[in-house]
Order: C-alpha cells, then sequence, then structure tokens
C-alpha cells in the first residue's frame, strides 16, 4: 500500500465556486435556448468541447457562440460565457497552505483561453496579485495539452508530464465521470460530493 504524496486537483467546483445555470440563463437571454444541451458538469458537446481541446481558436468560439444567439456581439457573448466563473474562496487556499506542508499540490481542469483568462484575474484580483499557477507544482488545462477530462489519455499525460506514481496520486473533482476516469489511470479518486466543499474532506490521505 502506498501513501498518497501528491494530489491533483480540479478547478471548477473545487476550488473555484460555478454556477454553470448562470451561463445557461444568459445564453437563453440571449435567444440560445439549445445552449443547456451542449455544456454541463463534466461534459461538452460539439464547437464548445473543441475548444476545451484547443482545436479552435477565440474567434472562431466567438462566432460559433455569436450564431447560436443570432448575431449577438462578442462583448455579449464573452459575458455570458465568463458568469458561470464565481469567486475563489479564501479558505480553500488556506487549506492548500496547510496541504503543501504535506504534499505536492497539482491542478488539472478542463477550460477554456477565455475562462482561464478570466479566472486567472479574478484570482490576481482577490490574492494581492498572486497567481493561480504558483499554488501548485504544476498546473494543466486542457485547451492547452489537447487532452481533457474524464479521458484516461489525459490522466496519463498529466501522470507522465509529472512524473507522477499513480498509486501515490489522489485526484479530487466533482464531476463523478472524471473521478471513474481517473481511477481507470490508476489514481486514488476522490469525489467531491453536491454540496460539499473541500473543507468536508478527511484528508489524513494514506
Amino acid at each position: 500500500m502506498h501513501s498518497i504524496k501528491n494530489i491533483i486537483f480540479d478547478l471548477g467546483g473545487v476550488l473555484l465556486n460555478l454556477d454553470i445555470p448562470k451561463t445557461t440563463a444568459a445564453f437563453e437571454a440571449l435567444g440560445a435556448p439549445e445552449f443547456k444541451n451542449l455544456f454541463g458538469l463534466g461534459r461538452a458537446e460539439s464547437f464548445i468541447k473543441a475548444y476545451e481541446l484547443g482545436y479552435i481558436d477565440d474567434d472562431q468560439f466567438v462566432t460559433g457562440l455569436q450564431q447560436l444567439t443570432g448575431g449577438r456581439s462578442r462583448d455579449e457573448v464573452v459575458h455570458a460565457w465568463n458568469a458561470m466563473l464565481l469567486d475563489f474562496p479564501r479558505e480553500r487556499f488556506e487549506l492548500l497552505a496547510n496541504l503543501r506542508k504535506k504534499y505536492n499540490l497539482y491542478l488539472f481542469s478542463n477550460t477554456n483561453a477565455i475562462h482561464l483568462s478570466s479566472f486567472h484575474k479574478t484570482f490576481s484580483d482577490n490574492f494581492n496579485g498572486a497567481s493561480l499557477d504558483s499554488e501548485f507544482s504544476k498546473a494543466w488545462y486542457s485547451h492547452l495539452i489537447k487532452l481533457r477530462k474524464p479521458d484516461v489519455e489525459a490522466f496519463e499525460f498529466v501522470i507522465s508530464d509529472g512524473g507522477l506514481n499513480p498509486a501515490e496520486t489522489a485526484f479530487i473533482d466533482d464531476a463523478f465521470v472524471n473521478v471513474e476516469g481517473a481511477r481507470k489511470a490508476g489514481l486514488h479518486g476522490i469525489h467531491l460530493e453536491p454540496g460539499k466543499t473541500i473543507l468536508d474532506i478527511d484528508w489524513n490521505l494514506s
């Protein structure tokens, strides 16, 4: 039995508060009721998935959103897309500071360039100019590595790139499908259940 030495965190819904229905409602208000069928916890469809994988650029993605909304402005659709991104509760990062005394911490997020820019700014604004990525030994973002959860290949890339022993590495995510993918790659998967935060977890990992 290996003891846990590394913890990989998901971002949205784990460290960053998310409200995906806010974005769904924003797109409905812009005239795109079908948006809710394209995006949800642990899944993304069509051009949204392509954007999370870095297969299309910002302009192509924004054009896709504009087509969904019947030609709304770039600012309108970007604002709606970012509506789901809320805050970084300070106590979660105080917990990370404590966990860093015992574990190596990593970040792995299914995200995209527009969201990355937005939440990096939010973090910096709220933590005296600090960089989110500096909280971790390494951070992986799906659109930059062109792989996304829950694909086993994505976890295998992270394990290899980080030089991690999966038997010594825990992965935490609020989407159970992603936890299942991590377990298939040999990681110790922890599902953050609805209504819970990382402060509710027993961090005596063995």
